[in-house]
Formats: structure tokens, sequence, C-alpha cells
């Protein structure tokens, strides 16, 4: 069993040096959760103020109601669909690179929940704190900006980063435009092999372990938060 788990693996991996299709992949895959990530956190905190402030002041009502449109398009249709929206409809009279279309794609759709995400933990914060603003002569942007997001974004600070680990896996779905991801990368080496497990398999155990270790971190972090709240 052993010998054929080790010529197996010698066909998968070692031959023709291909894996490097995982290693490859799994840059893209870093690449693409990195890039979209920041995306997705730039597009939810800005829509995130826009739908506080008018929730706050009542002004921005044209703003408002393009975000809420967004909001309600974006989570309620597949990533996928997004992506190949993106790529085949928008983009499909141009040359662009895969790449930069699954960042697009990818961080327009982690915008929508970190959007939400931003807005619970703003208004999660004790009105009395605005008041507590406009008391230190304070107007309404300044007073989100000095002394409201610091707070929220220390709340919501692990389920950001718990959407960076949600993200990180949605991008396996990025071979769908035949970018070479992580993902793409395994399925090309089960097509040259005819051997299903070995690649499939290594690419899951390099998930989870990735998943395994961005987990820690955000334990650790909220450990950390835990004990400054003290």
């Amino acid at each position: 069993m052993w010998e054929n788990l080790a010529n197996r693996f010698v066909l998968n991996f070692v031959t023709d040096n291909q894996w490097k299709y995982i290693t490859d992949g799994l840059a893209i895959t870093l690449k693409v959760t990195l890039f979209a990530g920041i995306a997705g956190i730039i597009i939810g905190f800005l829509i995130a103020l826009v739908r506080t402030g008018h929730d706050k002041t009542g002004k921005m009502k044209i703003l408002n109601v393009l975000c809420s449109l967004y909001l309600t398009v974006i989570r309620g249709t597949p990533v996928v669909v997004q992506l190949l929206i993106i790529y085949f409809v928008v983009f499909g009279s141009v040359k662009i690179d895969k790449t930069l279309v699954a960042i697009l794609a990818f961080g327009i759709n982690s915008g929508a929940y970190v959007a939400e995400i931003f807005r619970s933990g703003i208004m999660s914060i004790e009105a009395g704190q605005f008041e507590a603003g406009r008391s230190l002569g304070f107007n309404y942007s300044q007073t989100m900006w000095y002394i409201i997001m610091p707070q929220a974004f220390k709340n919501v600070l692990p389920a950001l980063c718990n959407e960076f680990i949600a993200l990180l896996k949605e991008t396996s779905v990025a071979g769908y435009i035949a970018l070479q991801d992580l993902t793409k990368g395994g399925d090309i080496i089960r097509s040259r092999t005819y051997d299903a497990f070995m690649p499939l398999i290594a690419v899951a155990l390099i998930y989870l372990t990735l998943v395994v270790v961005f987990t820690k971190l955000v334990q650790i972090l909220e450990r950390r938060l835990r004990r400054s709240e003290r």
C-alpha cells in the first residue's frame, strides 16, 4: 500500500515538476485573497459610513439608496455568478488580467459583507459617545473619526478576520474564469494523471492548514483584545 501511495505521489507531484501547479496556484490564491480583502475593507468602510450617516443624520438619501441596492444585489447572488458576469460581460470585449478580474469580483463581493460588519460595529457604540463628541465641539465627521471609529474598529476586528478566512475559501471558484489558482492547479494535475485523490486531497489539506493558522491568529487577537478591555 505504501509503495502504491509513493508511486502515486511521484506521478502526481514529482513527474514533470507538477508540484509547481500547486505552489503557483497557492501564490495566486493568496494574492487574490489579500488584495480582494483590502478592496473589500475599503468598499465596506465607505458604504458603512454612508448608511450609518444616513441613519444618524437623515442625509445622503440617494447614496444610501444606491448602497442598499448594492448590498441587496451582491448578497443576493452567488459569488461565482458575479465573477462570471464581471469577466464575460463587463470585461468581455477587453483583454484583462484574470487575476485583476478575480480581485475586483471578490473584493466587490466581500465589500457587501464587510459593510454590514462595520455598520454593526458603529451602531453598537452607545449614543452617549456621539453626544460626548458634540460636547467637545466636534462635528459629526470629527466625532466619527476620532471617537466612534476607533472603538468600532476594535469591536469588529475579529469579525473582519473571519470574513478574510471566508474570502480565502471563496476564491476557490476562480477557476471558472480559467485562473490558475490553488484549486485549479490541483485540477490540472488530476486531468494529466487521471488520479483525483492525491492532487485534490493535497489542495484540501493546504486550504485546511491555512484556515487553521488564520483561525488561531484570530483567537490570539481576540484574547489580546479581551485583556486590553480589562
